[in-house]
């Protein structure tokens, strides 16, 4: 694969600055960190389901992950302050440059029934959330040797300010969106 943080610099900041009209290259959107998040109620019912669902955030990151803790008690969940109840790894620079890339040319194509990225996934800040039923649309888990499907959400931060510029970075680096 090419390296899309280069391309991003010499190609796509020329195309959104012709787009957008902006006139300083560095008032152009860029990305600045890809958030992956995996919680479930079953990391509270096994010790062991967390560290499998952390090997498979290692091998589709190549970063290890963050636990997350519960902040809140939550009786009816039978959930104490403290618990953990989930696992995030940040993503930036290089490392995330590469997911995007991976995310757009293997993985968006592995999903059943894909038809594109709905507009409706932008949090009128310019973020878009994706979120994925199972882990296996990644080429590094081996279906064969899943225990368990696991679901998990990604945020693609940028500082675009709003959906539209958002939007248009976005389609530059090559995301496919949902044609209306």
């Amino acid at each position: 694969m090419a390296d899309l943080k280069e391309k991003y610099k010499k190609e796509i900041v020329a195309k959104i600055q012709e787009k957008l009209k902006i006139k300083n290259p560095m008032a152009v959107p860029s990305l600045v960190k890809i958030v992956v998040n995996e919680s479930t109620r079953e990391f509270l019912a096994d010790k062991k389901n967390i560290e499998k669902a952390r090997e498979d955030l290692v091998l589709i990151t190549g970063q290890k992950p963050k636990t997350t803790k519960a902040r809140v008690s939550v009786a009816t969940f039978k959930l104490r302050e403290g618990d953990e109840i989930g696992l995030a790894v940040t993503l930036r620079g290089k490392r995330m440059y590469d997911f995007f890339e991976k995310l757009v040319k293997i993985v968006l194509p592995r999903v059943r029934d894909f038809s594109g990225i709905s507009d409706k996934s932008f949090d009128k800040k310019g973020n878009l959330s994706i979120g994925f039923y199972e882990q296996t649309v990644f080429p590094e888990i081996d279906s064969g040797k899943v225990d368990k499907v696991r679901s998990m959400q990604i945020t693609i931060v940028t500082d675009a300010g709003n959906d539209e510029k958002a939007k248009v970075l976005l389609e530059a680096l090559g995301m496919p969106f949902k044609k209306v």
